[in-house]
């Protein structure tokens, strides 16, 4: 099954969004239900920093795999969460749009999990398509 994905087109130059997008520890400023995020370990932008987010859902604290400047991509994974999911990655990439001078950006996950359909709609519907909603919207 293929995981979680959502997608948006940005009316802003990919250099100011992934500017944003690129701080790990600012997921409160943009992702709606999540109250609080902070850097627990490690320097901010650094792979291998962990955050904690808590929001509507309980706490999930993210390990920072990889930041790409060049490409304009974050992988992280997920090391704790109340879902029922494990082995979970996923990746925020911001490319320009050479003709309009947007920006695309797309979020896409993999995760192994026993229902892993209705994580899907989960992640998909509850985090993903509303977090790029509210990064456009931001831009907007």
């Amino acid at each position: 099954m293929r995981g979680p994905y959502a997608s948006t087109v940005i009316s802003t130059d990919a250099g100011d969004v992934w500017a944003f997008l690129r701080e790990f520890g600012n997921l409160h400023e943009w992702l709606p239900g999540v109250s609080t995020c902070e850097i627990e370990d490690g320097a901010p932008l650094a792979p291998g920093v962990v955050r904690r987010v808590d929001g509507a859902g309980g706490v999930f604290r993210e390990r920072l795999l990889t930041l790409d400047d060049e490409e304009r991509t974050l992988t992280y994974a997920i090391i704790e969460s109340p879902l029922p999911m494990r082995d979970y990655h996923a990746t925020c990439r911001a490319a320009p749009v050479t003709d309009s001078g947007q920006t695309f950006v797309e979020w896409y996950a993999s995760f192994a999990a026993d229902d892993p359909e209705k994580i899907a709609k989960i992640l998909t519907r509850g985090v993903f398509v509303p977090g790029l909603e509210s990064l456009r919207k931001r831009f907007g």
